[in-house]
């Protein structure tokens, strides 16, 4: 895998940023630094400079904006406002994927109008993190000519904002889904099915994550499968999702090939469930994402 050093490629990313209060089946447990643009920004800066566009409250610990500030390129458009951060709670099950949610606070999440700065709205790389499709809506309707779009959503939205998540798909280049969205989405239960389903919908690159089986690509005239790495402890499965995406998105403005970057996601999200919170992708190196994606191609192509 051949990474080229940021290009002058940025990526800008919308999502959450939230603190997390986090229980393992181990019995840590703990308050973190959270939210779907936190993970992805810390992923993808390891190709690509990341634009973060979000909002937090005036209670953001100092020690968030310091994680910002080291991994994002640009926080012109991260909004600091008088009140809460949006705050959310999950007990993790015995089998470390299920959890419970213990509370969700929106906090100044409620309130949150995406506004983008001059030199944001001209950002050619675009991911739409895992937040209301109007708020996607309202960030698609900012930028002014992007060259890549690539979207993220969940079974709420599916559930209670099909139709303007549809006016999402319909403008935007790539979607991420696990199978179960993927199948909520289209009825399908296979996710090579499901995901040509979706790309008649608008997106002309559906990616199905399916956690330790790895992901899909899927195209209207090809299908690509690459394997997960085989982690040996589980910490932490929270933001392996958007780590994945950081890593997809952020290579594939870095120059990577959509194979490559299938792979790199799936190198990054690893290190993201190695540690607690944020922990796992804080050290993390290019060269330790290299040899992971290395052995990840090796054991695509044995299977």
């Amino acid at each position: 895998m051949t990474v080229l050093k940021h290009q002058n490629k940025p990526v800008l990313v919308v999502g959450s940023i939230a603190l997390d209060w986090l229980e393992m089946p181990d019995g840590q447990k703990g308050e973190v630094i959270g939210g779907s643009a936190t993970y992805f920004t810390l992923a993808a800066c390891k190709f690509s400079p990341v634009h973060v566009v979000g909002i937090v409250g005036s209670d953001f610990p100092k020690r968030g904006m310091a994680l910002f500030r080291k991994h994002a390129a640009n926080l012109d458009d991260l909004q600091v406002l008088e009140g809460k951060t949006f705050q959310w709670g999950g007990r993790y099950h015995e089998d470390w994927e299920n959890r419970t949610t213990l509370f969700t606070e929106l906090g100044v999440f409620e309130r949150f109008q995406p506004r983008l700065s001059s030199a944001n709205k001209k950002i050619k790389n675009v991911f739409l993190a895992n937040i209301q499709p109007t708020l996607q809506l309202d960030v698609l309707n900012q930028i002014e000519d992007p060259d890549m779009v690539v979207c993220d959503t969940m079974n709420l939205w599916i559930d209670i904002a099909r139709e303007s998540l549809e006016g999402v798909l319909e403008r935007v280049d790539v979607l991420l889904v696990n199978d179960s969205e993927s199948h909520l989405l289209t009825g399908e239960t296979d996710p090579v099915t499901a995901a040509k389903e979706i790309i008649n919908m608008g997106p002309e690159t559906v990616v199905v994550k399916l956690g330790k089986q790895g992901a899909i690509l899927v195209t209207a005239s090809n299908v690509i499968r690459v394997g997960a790495y085989h982690v040996k402890i589980v910490k932490d499965p929270t933001g392996a999702g958007d780590s994945f995406a950081g890593g997809f998105v952020g290579g594939l403005a870095s120059g990577l090939s959509m194979v490559e970057a299938l792979v790199a996601g799936s190198s990054v999200a690893s290190f993201c469930v190695e540690g607690f919170g944020t922990e796992g992708l804080e050290g993390v190196t290019m060269n330790s994402i290299k040899h992971r994606s290395q052995m990840i191609k090796e054991w695509s192509l044995m299977s």
